[in-house]
């Protein structure tokens, strides 16, 4: 028997452009519903079935930062409904991706919120 392992030495630094995000699918309509737990959670109204919620959310996610859907990368969870997102080439103007989102939903940054 084979030892497996994650093939990694060390820790690798989180990376600013990716977004972890808990899906509900078949939903009454899609939208982000908020933060939980440094996790952004997502309705969609699309089944998960043959890739129409994933695709969905991928769609929403390039509203939101305002590119193209071929720059939003599902990265992680593909049959999960917890998911890693990664938003290639996002700039934003030095912003981090969960402003943007906190933007787009009205609320305050939790980046915003704390003392500097």
């Amino acid at each position: 028997m084979k030892k497996q392992g994650t093939g990694r030495t060390g820790a690798s630094p989180p990376n600013p452009n990716r977004l972890v995000v808990r899906v509900v699918p078949n939903a009454r309509k899609t939208e982000i519903a908020g933060f939980t737990g440094g996790v952004v959670r997502v309705r969609l109204q699309a089944p998960a079935t043959e890739g129409r919620a994933n695709e969905e959310l991928l769609r929403l996610f390039a509203k939101v930062f305002g590119t193209r859907r071929s720059q939003v990368v599902l990265v992680r969870g593909d049959k999960s409904r917890e998911k890693a997102l990664e938003i290639r080439g996002w700039e934003g103007k030095g912003e981090p991706l969960e402003a943007c989102v906190a933007r787009w939903l009205g609320m305050p940054s939790r980046l915003e919120s704390l003392p500097q």
